[in-house]
């Protein structure tokens, strides 16, 4: 067993396999054979080789040493039940090969993870072997060859809609909110202390939870990974499983959210809520908490959240659900009386950044 100090940079002797033999073997297959991508979920789900297992690891050298030591156990890391039982079933006998981005070891968080993956699994006597180029390179040259999680892919939200019909689910061509990208800010948003909104990418970096000090995670999707709820990290998960669809009712969890961001933020602990992209699912708990908590109209939370992060768009279907919730609370105008909280709202209750036009909602 390894020492207690176990030291990332420890060597071992790990061969390597180019793009081309992987394809021979895959395509041939004269002994089992498993892929193990080594990058987070997010990128896992945008994009990987055929039939791979994804291992969520977060670069922290706690959580290495923890993996290096043997504290943590390799299929933990495994989220998907069906890969989980196939690895426990072939790992010993299999050629496995490992992957992550670019699979060099140049000091980045990716390569920590995979060296450290590389050193465990050798020392356990398993026949591994590292990719050449990584998945990067692979997709290069054989992108036939990959795959999409199309699950969550294809369901990302309705990007650049301009609103007109609470009960519309056509996106118009003419978006009506210029230059607005899908691409979230590279790190969690905070949209009230101790609230912050954020993606898939987020939820499975643990500096960064550690950073804003999240304890709580607001997982809103069917199957993306609560990546450390078995680490033993002290993180406490709430999961919704709702795709970013119009047929999916997300207003029916709204009361179980909001207390569980509740509790989070009256314990002063950080409380992440996050999807995917973090522009629809996520963004729409987010809205759905701010008009209870500080008792304000739609227009108005979706304009403070917008401020904040600009890129947030929910689909049709869950702003008319939004509306509905606004209908109940009996919101029509902001009754806050934290300037804090009230410093979005707008002298004429216009809301200029928000993308909704004001006559729908009023």
């Amino acid at each position: 067993m390894p020492s207690r100090d176990f030291i990332e940079d420890q060597t071992v002797s790990v061969q390597s396999l180019s793009a081309e033999d992987l394809l021979e073997r895959v395509r041939n297959p004269i002994s089992p054979l498993l892929l193990l991508d080594c990058r987070c979920s997010a990128d896992f789900a945008a994009g990987h080789i055929r039939e791979s297992i994804n291992l969520t690891l977060p670069a922290s050298s706690l959580m290495l040493r923890r993996l290096a030591n043997k504290k943590l156990s390799v299929e933990s890391l495994i989220h998907n039940n069906d890969r989980k039982d196939q690895f426990l079933k072939l790992w010993k006998e299999a050629v496995l090969v490992l992957y992550d981005a670019k699979s060099e070891h140049s000091g980045n968080s990716n390569s920590r993870v995979l060296g450290t993956l590389l050193q465990r699994l050798s020392l356990e006597g398993c026949n591994v072997v590292c990719l050449q180029g990584g998945f990067d390179n692979f997709k290069s040259l054989y992108p036939e060859w990959c795959e999409t999680d199309s699950t969550e892919t294809s369901l990302l939200g309705m990007m650049g809609l301009r609103i007109s019909s609470v009960n519309s689910d056509i996106r118009p061509p003419d978006s009506g909110l210029g230059d607005c990208s899908v691409e979230s800010p590279p790190y969690p948003v905070e949209i009230l202390p101790n609230l912050y909104l954020g993606n898939a990418s987020d939820s499975c970096d643990w500096n960064s939870l550690e950073k804003y000090g999240i304890h709580y995670v607001l997982n809103v999707t069917p199957n993306l990974p609560n990546t450390f709820e078995e680490a033993g990290m002290g993180m406490k998960y709430m999961q919704i499983p709702i795709q970013d669809h119009w047929s999916q009712n997300l207003s029916s969890f709204f009361p179980q959210a909001i207390n569980f961001i509740d509790e989070a933020r009256k314990s002063k602990l950080g409380v992440l809520v996050h999807c995917l992209a973090g522009i629809s699912r996520s963004v729409t708990i987010t809205l759905a908490y701010l008009m209870h908590e500080l008792n304000i109209p739609l227009n108005e939370a979706y304009d403070f959240v917008q401020r904040r992060k600009s890129n947030i768009s929910p689909n049709l279907n869950f702003l008319g659900q939004l509306k509905d919730f606004e209908r109940q609370l009996n919101l029509n105008s902001c009754h806050c009386t934290n300037p804090y909280q009230c410093e979005h709202v707008n002298a004429d209750k216009s809301t200029p950044d928000s993308a909704i036009q004001a006559d729908v909602w009023s």
